[in-house]
């Protein structure tokens, strides 16, 4: 990063001096675009949201109760930790959605508020609800997903870096950088990594940003934040390369893979796009991914004495997309939300030069035009969200009726589901899922046939599928279907009492 990047200490402290003159203006911005941000969670993605397969998996772990189901080797348990709380005590999924929400909302006005003495109220309200308006983020605000969450805490960490190394006796920015980066690394330790590495270049690279203390913070929260991750490795896996190594294979095989095009494809409303060989249907909602660069460059040009923000931003930005980009063979739009979040930035930025370098006679012009531009941006953004929630709400119903006719067929907790989608469907019904290979497996057959002589066990069969062996002999019935399918079969094992 260029040298010209730094300032003097005391140019420094000037600037957050005359900064810290806004902090009552950028209250009431940063607090009503997280009010709304929660807002519109609450009413168009939380009613009839269900949970999904990722999300039973991380709410497994602490519900009270559903049995936990298999912890893979790329899963970590930040989730989980941040579910607890609500899981623990009601089961009700309403309850977890509405928590989460109201939490996002509150993470959102966190990791701008760190940003006031930096930025302006104007863009960084302008930031937060470009941020915000995504319906990436609007759907996974309420979901018990990690993404969202390391993308605030990316963006609250590289506020505090900017304060940390531009004010030494800025103590709180230490403890915030600390903080943002062991949320990233309890969330998704490999997305710490990308995010830690350029802050560490940049902290010894630029020589008006070379405070010890600052790399020091860095490299402890990372280890602090993935120690969970690191000790359940070295427990259950042989070691961290094992388990990195087994992560790999479960994700395909890390490597070099360009996934671009798969993620513009997912953008028009596919959660997981594997494999993204689908035709691209509707292009439109892609249109604000091809301007993102444009509008980036814009405002690190448009930033002028901010310009070190926007450029680190924008580099922190990149190497967080980087293996999603260039190292899986597959997409989620979710997987870039901690890129988004840091791009909004210098995209306010951007919008805001464009208007105040007009002239003065042309701003009204320009303001229209603006206005018009995010307006369909948004109007397209509501569209995709719609078309989300409305197959989530389909899948919670699904999953309710697999779950019902099971307890109907005497299938009741304790109960063990294996086989097509056992993780989802044993969540709803309160079973345990249990798979004898793959990616979950975690019994062997003769486990399960063992099981079966006290625990009710059902084998869920997909439509076109022969029952696995051990299965064949066991009391055949059907399910009501999933995504719009044929009924499936399920093969079930009575306890011998």
């Amino acid at each position: 990063m260029p040298d010209r990047l730094a300032v003097g200490p005391r140019v420094a402290q000037m600037r957050l001096t005359h900064a810290d003159n806004a902090h009552g203006r950028a209250f009431p911005w940063l607090a009503s675009v997280a009010a709304a941000f929660a807002l519109i969670q609450l009413v168009l993605v939380v009613p009839g949201s269900g949970l999904g397969w990722d999300e039973t998996v991380y709410v497994s772990q602490v519900s009270r109760d559903v049995p936990a189901a298999f912890f893979s080797a790329p899963r970590a348990r930040g989730i989980s930790y941040l579910v607890a709380p609500v899981a623990a005590l009601t089961s009700s999924t309403t309850a977890l959605h509405v928590y989460l929400a109201l939490g996002s909302g509150f993470g959102l006005f966190v990791a701008l508020w760190v940003w006031r003495r930096l930025l302006p109220p104007a863009v960084l309200a302008g930031a937060g609800a470009m941020f915000a308006g995504l319906w990436i983020t609007l759907y996974y605000g309420p979901m018990a997903m990690p993404n969202l969450w390391c993308a605030l805490g990316s963006l609250a960490a590289v506020g505090c870096f900017l304060r940390a190394v531009r004010e030494t006796t800025d103590g709180k920015a230490l403890a915030g950088l600390g903080a943002g980066v062991v949320l990233v690394a309890l969330m998704r330790p490999s997305d710490a990594c990308y995010l830690v590495l350029p802050l560490v270049v940049a902290a010894v690279a630029v020589p008006g940003w070379r405070r010890p203390a600052v790399p020091a913070v860095l490299v402890a929260a990372l280890l602090l934040g993935s120690a969970p991750w690191i000790i359940e490795a070295q427990l259950h896996y042989g070691g961290v390369s094992a388990r990195l190594h087994r992560a790999s294979e479960i994700q395909g095989g890390l490597g070099r893979h360009l996934a671009v095009d798969d993620q513009i494809r997912a953008l028009d409303g596919r959660t997981l796009c594997r494999p993204c060989d689908v035709p691209w249907k509707h292009p439109v909602t892609a249109a604000w991914w091809f301007a993102l660069p444009l509008l980036t460059a814009g405002g690190i040009i448009a930033a002028g004495p901010r310009r070190s923000a926007a450029v680190l931003t924008t580099v922190v930005a990149a190497s967080m997309a980087t293996p999603y980009l260039f190292m899986i063979d597959y997409a989620a739009p979710r997987f870039l939300l901690p890129t988004y979040a840091l791009l909004a930035l210098p995209v306010a930025e951007c919008l805001r030069g464009l208007y105040t370098s007009a002239r003065p006679g042309w701003r009204p012009t320009v303001a229209v035009l603006l206005a018009y531009a995010l307006a369909g941006h948004f109007a397209v953004q509501y569209w995709v969200l719609g078309h989300v929630v409305a197959r989530s709400r389909v899948a919670r119903q699904e999953y309710t009726a697999i779950a019902d006719r099971l307890h109907a067929l005497g299938v009741r907790p304790p109960c063990v589901v294996t086989g097509f989608d056992a993780v989802p469907i044993g969540y709803y019904a309160g079973c345990a899922s249990r798979q004898i290979g793959g990616h979950d497996g975690s019994i062997t057959a003769d486990g399960l046939r063992a099981a079966a002589r006290h625990t009710p066990v059902a084998v869920i069969v997909a439509p076109g599928h022969k029952p696995p062996s051990y299965a064949r002999a066991w009391r055949p019935d059907t399910v009501p279907p999933l995504r719009g399918g044929t009924d499936i079969t399920v093969y079930l094992a009575s306890p011998q009492r």
